[in-house]
C-alpha cells in the first residue's frame, strides 16, 4: 500500500522570499496607515480612494528600489539577528526618503517634521520588527528541509556545499545516497553515505528527508530501478528536485561543469524566444544610450586634459570584442590605462593594475571609463545588460578550458550584467568559470524583474563607487 504524502511545513526558498516580501509590504503599508490615520486623518477620509491606493502603491515602489539596493531579500542576512533587521531598516529609510521626494503624488507627508519622524519610526520600526520576527523563528530547524542527496560524487559535493553557504537556513542535508559500495557508511565531505539507491526508500524513513536531490555526474548510468524509486518516493509526496535547478535557485548561478550533454541545463529550452522582451529591451537600449552620449560629451574634455597632462596620449581606446553568435565589434572606452600597456601581449586586468593612470583610476572608480560604450549600444554590437564582451584571445582559451562557454555569445553582450553584480571582477580561468555561471543563469532566467534588479543593483555600486 503506497503511504499518503506527508505533511510538509518547511518552507522553499522562493517561499521564503515570497513570505518575507509580503511581511515587509504589510507592515509598510501599516506604518502609512498609522501616520495617516494620526495625523493627517481629515485628508486621508475626504480623498478619493483611488488616490489613497496609489499613495501605498507607490510606497511598495520606493521599497522595492532602495530593498533591491540594500539586497534584503539575500536569506543568509536576513537569518541573522544582528544584521537582517537593521539592513531592511536602513532600507526603508531609504524607501521613505524617495517617498517623501515626490510630494505632489504622495500624502502630504511634510506638514510637520513630527509626521516625518512619526512615518519613519512607524515603517522603519514595523519592518525591522517583522525580521526580527522571521530570524528568530522561522529559520529554526523545523523549519528547514531534511534533505538527501542522491549521489556522492563531485555534483553532490557541490550542492552540499551550496546548501551549507547559501541555504544553511532553508536545508538540513541528512546524509548521501550512493551506489559506490566503497562509499557506504563513510562520511563525504563531512556527511555519511547511508546506502544505495536500492534502499532509497528504507533512508528516507529513517532520516525523515522531505526532499531527494538528485545528483548523479554526467555520464554515470542511469537504470529503470532508480527511476522507478525516485517515482515511487514522489508518490509518497518526497520533492525530486535536480542538482541544477537547486543550485541555481540558491547561488544565482548555471553549474555548468557538471551538465555533461544535457542542455536543460545550460539553456532555456523550456521558454520560446523572448521577442516581445527583446523588441522592449533594444527600444530601451536605445533611449538610454541616447542619454550615455550626451552624458560622454560632457565627460570627454574633462578626461582628455586629464589624459593629456598625464602622458599625451590618446582619448578613446579601442579594442576588438567577441559579441552576439562570435561577430566581433570594436569596444569604445575612455583610456584608463598608460599608453602601449599591452607591448608584451593581451593580459587580464588586475585589482590595483600598476598599468592604470591616475586619471584613469579616477574615471575607473566612478565607472565613468564605460561611457563611450553607448555608441556600441546604439549601433546595435551591445546592450546595456548582458554578458560582458571578451576579447577573442581570451574567448578563444577559454572554450578550450570551460564546457559550453560560447553559450553566453547567445545574447548580446552588455556594459553591466548578472555575473558583475554578484562576482565583480575576474583575472583567471577559475574567475571565468563563476562568472559563465551567472552569465548562463542570466540568459536562462532572462526577464524584465531580472533586468531591473541588475540595473538597480549597478547604480548601487556606481553611486558605492565599486570601481577598480
Amino acid at each position: 500500500m503506497t503511504a499518503l504524502p506527508r505533511f510538509r511545513q518547511q518552507l522553499q526558498v522562493s517561499e521564503r522570499k515570497v513570505l518575507l516580501a509580503l511581511g515587509d509590504l504589510a507592515m509598510l503599508s501599516l506604518g502609512l496607515f498609522f501616520v495617516l490615520a494620526v495625523r493627517l486623518q481629515a485628508a486621508f477620509e475626504t480623498t478619493p480612494a483611488v488616490r489613497r491606493a496609489t499613495w501605498f502603491v507607490l510606497l511598495a515602489a520606493a521599497w522595492a528600489v532602495a530593498g533591491t539596493l540594500a539586497e534584503v531579500y539575500d536569506l543568509r542576512r536576513a537569518a541573522k539577528l544582528g544584521v537582517g533587521p537593521l539592513r531592511a531598516a536602513a532600507a526603508v529609510l531609504a524607501a521613505d526618503a524617495i517617498y517623501l521626494a515626490i510630494p505632489y503624488v504622495t500624502p502630504y507627508l511634510h506638514a510637520s517634521r513630527l509626521t516625518i519622524v512619526l512615518f519613519a519610526l512607524a515603517t522603519g520600526g514595523l519592518v525591522a520588527l517583522w525580521r526580527v520576527l522571521y530570524a528568530a523563528v522561522l529559520v529554526q530547524p523545523s523549519f528547514r528541509h531534511p534533505v538527501l542527496i542522491l549521489g556522492a560524487g563531485p555534483p553532490g559535493r557541490e550542492i552540499l556545499a551550496a546548501m551549507r553557504s547559501y541555504g544553511s537556513t532553508e536545508y538540513l542535508p541528512v546524509g548521501f545516497v550512493d551506489d559506490d559500495p566503497a562509499l557506504v557508511g563513510k562520511e563525504v565531505d563531512g556527511l555519511e553515505v547511508l546506502g544505495h539507491h536500492r534502499e532509497l526508500h528504507r533512508v528516507l524513513e529513517r532520516t525523515g528527508a522531505s526532499e531527494v536531490v538528485v545528483a548523479i555526474p554526467a555520464g554515470a548510468p542511469s537504470t529503470g530501478q532508480l527511476f522507478q524509486a525516485l517515482v515511487d518516493s514522489h508518490e509518497r509526496g518526497i520533492a525530486v528536485t535536480p542538482m541544477h535547478r537547486l543550485f541555481e535557485a540558491l547561488t544565482g548561478q548555471v553549474p555548468v561543469e557538471h551538465a555533461g550533454r544535457n542542455l536543460a541545463v545550460v539553456l532555456p529550452l523550456d521558454r520560446p524566444p523572448p521577442v516581445l522582451f527583446d523588441s522592449f529591451k533594444r527600444v530601451t537600449d536605445v533611449l538610454m544610450a541616447t542619454a550615455g552620449l550626451l552624458l560622454t560629451l560632457v565627460v570627454t574634455p574633462l578626461a582628455a586634459v586629464g589624459l593629456w597632462l598625464e602622458d599625451r596620449g590618446p582619448v578613446f581606446y579601442r579594442q576588438r570584442r567577441v559579441g552576439q553568435a562570435g561577430r566581433q565589434f570594436e569596444i569604445l572606452k575612455f583610456r584608463t590605462m598608460v599608453e602601449h600597456a599591452e607591448i608584451n601581449g593581451p593580459q587580464w586586468a588586475a585589482v590595483g593594475d600598476p598599468r592604470v593612470t591616475w586619471t584613469g583610476r579616477i574615471l575607473r572608480r566612478l565607472h565613468l571609463d564605460e561611457l563611450p560604450q553607448a555608441w556600441n549600444i546604439l549601433k546595435g554590437d551591445m546592450s546595456v545588460i548582458g554578458p560582458r564582451p571578451e576579447r577573442p584571445e581570451f574567448v578563444e582559451a577559454l572554450q578550450a578550458a570551460i564546457p559550453f562557454y560560447r553559450t553566453r555569445l547567445s545574447v548580446r553582450p552588455g556594459v553591466t550584467g548578472w555575473a558583475q553584480v554578484n562576482f565583480e571582477y575576474g583575472d583567471s580561468i577559475e574567475d571565468a568559470l563563476i562568472k559563465l555561471r551567472y552569465d548562463l543563469y542570466y540568459i536562462k532566467h532572462r526577464s524584465l524583474l531580472l533586468e531591473l534588479t541588475i540595473l538597480v543593483r549597478t547604480l548601487g555600486h556606481v553611486f558605492r563607487r565599486g570601481g577598480r
